[in-house]
């Protein structure tokens, strides 16, 4: 009779199941959706389940399980040798133009290459998927960007020692560039010496005289300091630009060596012919030109070590090494003394520890792991993590992170997860993956940047051709001016502008303008606890107009309690005991309050048989031989054959509610009436969940509203609890939407899609995943530290379990995409006004000219600018903490 009730109490319900076919497994328990709305739900659970179910696995994937289906399909390559925008995008063409690649997303500050496969690549075999990446990498490697994949799976040891290793690297050749700006430097001081002596007998002081002066003014001395120089500090840099473009790639390296060996020649071949009466010698240029690019890359290097700051910070609070507690089998291991008398404490490498190990912290060290304190008392300086200032207070029982550090006494931990899937290392792999997902606009500059050195080069030669041919005798003023020598020769001229032209330009700029603050952005965002997957994520997320919230466990606390329960024939404890034993292993915060009410007062909670759980509905179970079900009023009445009497729930609602009282103000609380089942007797009782708000609930609707956007309540909640929260937290009438399904929710934010909005959704729960996926920025709040199907649907991830951190990641978001604008803006206005004046437009009318090596100067200037602007951005977060 059981299994066939159970059957009927699956009968069709349109209005429940998804339009669109899913399948989830999370906790263990495994959700189909069908398409077809005439057919049923089916679940499958790792629990003892009534043998007439029947389970089905659906081939559609879920957008919670997209995360993991995008790591799987994506390979990544650590790919050197990218030096400017021209750079990513070859390297992005050379990845794209392979058939077995989907989509290619490069990133020049990380030098990383997220390769996403075709399906059939992925579907054929492991080492299928392998070789495509090793052909991939070797692909690249022979364009000149040496490049690997980077190995998965890697322990915590291994990752911390693989950034170590790459900040190592990229510090030793910072060294070696500023040894090679030394240097250059060097021959700039020689090589201008003469200039030197000029400037000074020119205001009246005569001391640069004697041999060592006269041997500076030399032509042939200063054409070996620009040998030296070519050859010397500028050596790598154009071998590099030199062999891009015979490669058919080439990138800013290429100006510059291209304008530079130009310009030595020209010199040389004036010096060595003088028959030629070119009168063209300006070994100069190259030298000062060398001078101003190499200090500019020094620069920019240093400054994009500083960018990257904020991952290595993070990587600090990764700890490698565990101390492993192992105790005797006699030993009770909840006993409350942080170690027994005879207990071993063995130091191990933090991959070794397992689930369930016990781990011992003392005051100053960092948590290895993520567990349950077994013992000892401590506060936890968890700020890395929630961005909260203030050390939190630890006991037996309660939750830590790994990366929090200890403060005060020592802790005995039970490992609950550790190594790679600790909390700090999601973190940390998160943020890497994040900087590696390029926001939309990014490929507004790669399509710029591609084509640019091309353009570059062409106008260059462009400008040759004018000034030699045409320029200088439709405007023969223009060799009265110093860049065209002393005798005003039209070849020095045309050569000079023409090498302006080349070395101004700066692709550097416009590659740089994204990467550079989506780095900083989502580095900031990881160090306030806010967890963001990619700069595409910050681009949608500063454009929001909506921002759909979820009421419980999101404007509440979620952590409800059990403020009444009543029954028609039955004392409260027969409720309790059998509500608590079909919602016991269910994780919604109103099942917990069951339960722990149950255990609180000390009831025996029987053995379920089948459990089936209908997220926003209720849950279904066998207690002692006959169907139970809590829920919904609604859900749960439809569940059996005999149907109470709306006359008796009417009753039954009015009394649980009246018993609510406790002299409390309703304003502040939101009280929720699950009813509870039986079978062959209906509904036989009903208890009242009371769930607190969030302190900053209200202030953060109306920081919300301020900033111009919509607030909307969407939750399965009944209309009377979800009206009271919205009247207290201030969100209009029009914006409420209760007693909603997952599928509703979901509907409600298509339909705003639809309109043109752009929406975010905040939420927590199984039953918000749904709509966190559909939304264009889904945003979950991560209650003591445990992943679920939201935080695996969202975009977003709060980890202080702060409601005000919606607005701080909105801050954030904006704020970033104002350092991005303002970069591109920079490049194309720096590239737009510096190139024509580069070319000679101003000196006809208004004799104004660069020189080679003031245009190196500009160009260094340029990038330099983008980095330091992003950096800037660092002080949002110092603003941040001036408020708070």
């Amino acid at each position: 009779m059981a299994t066939d009730l159970l059957r009927l109490s699956l009968s069709p319900r349109p209005s429940l199941c998804y339009t669109y076919a899913t399948k989830l497994q999370y906790n263990g328990v495994r959700f189909s959706f069908r398409r077809s709305p005439a057919e049923r739900c089916r679940w499958n659970s790792t629990r003892t389940v009534v043998n007439s179910l029947e389970t089905r696995t659906l081939s559609t994937e879920s957008p919670f399980d997209a995360p993991k289906r995008r790591g799987d399909s994506t390979v990544l390559l650590d790919v050197s040798g990218m030096m400017c925008g021209g750079c990513v995008a070859r390297v992005k063409s050379v990845l794209s133009s392979d058939e077995r690649v989907d989509s290619a997303v490069v990133n020049m500050l990380t030098e990383t290459a997220a390769v996403k496969l075709k399906a059939e690549v992925v579907a054929e075999s492991e080492e299928i998927m392998t070789n495509a990446a090793e052909s991939l990498a070797m692909k690249l490697t022979e364009c000149g960007f040496e490049a690997k994949r980077r190995a998965s799976g890697l322990g915590v040891a291994e990752n911390v020692n693989k950034w170590k290793e790459m900040v190592k690297k990229k510090e030793e050749l910072l060294v070696k560039s500023r040894n090679r700006v030394a240097f250059a430097w060097t021959l700039v001081a020689l090589c201008c010496g003469s200039h030197a002596s000029h400037i000074l007998h020119s205001i009246g002081i005569h001391v640069a005289h004697g041999s060592f002066w006269e041997l500076l003014h030399n032509s042939y001395v200063k054409g070996g300091f620009a040998l030296v120089a070519l050859f010397g500090p500028g050596r790598d840099l154009l071998f590099d630009g030199l062999r891009a473009l015979k490669k058919g790639a080439p990138n800013m390296n290429s100006l510059v060596g291209f304008g530079s060996i130009a310009a030595f020649l020209i010199s040389a071949v004036s010096l060595l012919n003088p028959g030629l009466e070119w009168d063209a010698s300006f070994f100069d240029e190259p030298v000062m030109l060398l001078g101003f690019v190499l200090l500019g890359r020094s620069l920019e290097e240093r400054a994009r070590i500083r960018a990257s700051s904020d991952m290595n910070e993070l990587l600090s609070l990764i700890s490698t090494q565990s101390r492993l507690v192992i105790t005797s089998s006699e030993s009770d291991p909840s006993a409350e003394s942080v170690l027994c008398s005879d207990a071993i404490c063995v130091e191990v490498p933090t991959d070794d520890i397992r689930v369930g190990d016990s781990v011992l912290v003392l005051p100053g060290e960092t948590i290895p792991i993520d567990g349950k304190v077994l013992a000892g008392r401590s506060v936890v300086d968890e700020s890395m993590l929630t961005g909260e200032s203030l050390p939190v207070f630890k006991e037996q029982g309660f939750i830590v992170s790994s990366g929090t550090i200890n403060w005060d006494g020592p802790l005995r931990i039970e490992a609950s997860s550790t190594g790679s899937n600790s909390t700090i290392s999601k973190i940390v792999r998160m943020v890497e993956e994040a900087q590696g997902h390029e926001a939309p606009i990014q490929r507004l500059a790669d399509a710029i940047a591609g084509p640019f050195v091309y353009s570059v080069m062409t106008l260059s030669a462009a400008t040759f051709a004018f000034w030699y041919y045409i320029g200088s005798h439709i405007f023969p003023d223009v060799l009265l001016n110093d860049i065209a020598g002393p005798d005003g020769n039209p070849l020095v001229l045309s050569l000079k502008l023409s090498v302006d032209v080349l070395v101004v330009s700066c692709p550097c700029a416009l590659g740089l303008a994204t990467p550079t603050a989506i780095l900083v952005g989502t580095s900031l965002g990881a160090k306030q606890g806010l967890l963001i997957r990619g700069g595409d994520v910050l681009e949608r997320l500063s454009s929001i107009d909506y921002v759909a919230l979820d009421k419980t466990g999101t404007l509440t606390k979620g952590k409800p309690a059990v403020s009444s329960v009543a029954s028609f024939d039955y004392e409260e404890s027969e409720i309790l005991k059998i509500a608590a034993a079909v919602e016991k292993t269910a994780t919604h915060p109103i099942a917990k309050a069951i339960v722990n009410e149950a255990e609180s007062l000390n009831i025996n909670i029987p053995v379920t048989k089948g459990q089936l759980s209908e997220p926003g509905f209720g849950t279904l179970a066998e207690v002692d031989g006959r169907l139970v079900a809590v829920g919904s009023l609604e859900w749960v009445n439809e569940r059996f054959q005999r149907r109470t009497h709306i006359t008796d729930l009417t009753r039954l609602e009015h009394a649980v509610k009246h018993q609510f009282s406790n002299g409390k103000s309703p304003i502040n609380y939101s009280n929720t009436v699950v009813y509870v089942g039986r079978e062959g007797e209906g509904i036989i009782g009903a208890i009242a969940i009371s769930d607190n708000l969030r302190h900053d609930a209200e202030s953060t609707v109306s920081r919300l509203q301020q900033k111009g956007i919509k607030t909307l309540l969407l939750s399965g909640d009944r209309e009377e609890a979800v009206a009271s929260i919205a009247k207290t937290v201030g969100i209009d009438k029009e914006n409420i939407n209760s007693s909603l399904t997952p599928q509703q929710k979901l509907g409600v934010i298509s339909t705003l899609q639809s309109e043109g909005h752009r929406v975010a959704m905040v939420g927590d729960g199984i039953n918000d995943a749904p709509s966190l996926a559909q939304a264009d920025v889904g945003i979950a709040l991560q209650i003591e530290a445990q992943e679920n199907a939201a935080s695996s649907a969202a975009s977003i991830i709060l980890l202080g379990n702060k409601l005000s951190q919606v607005v701080e990641a909105l801050d954030l978001a904006q704020a970033t995409m104002a350092k991005v604008y303002q970069n591109l803006s920079w490049a194309v206005a720096y590239n737009v006004v510096t190139i024509p004046i580069a070319a000679g437009v101003l000196l006809p009318h208004y004799d104004i000219a660069m020189t080679p090596s003031l245009s190196g100067g500009l160009m260094a200037l340029s990038s330099i600018f983008v980095v330091t602007n992003s950096l800037l951005l660092q002080l949002h977060g110092f603003e941040k903490k001036r408020q708070t």
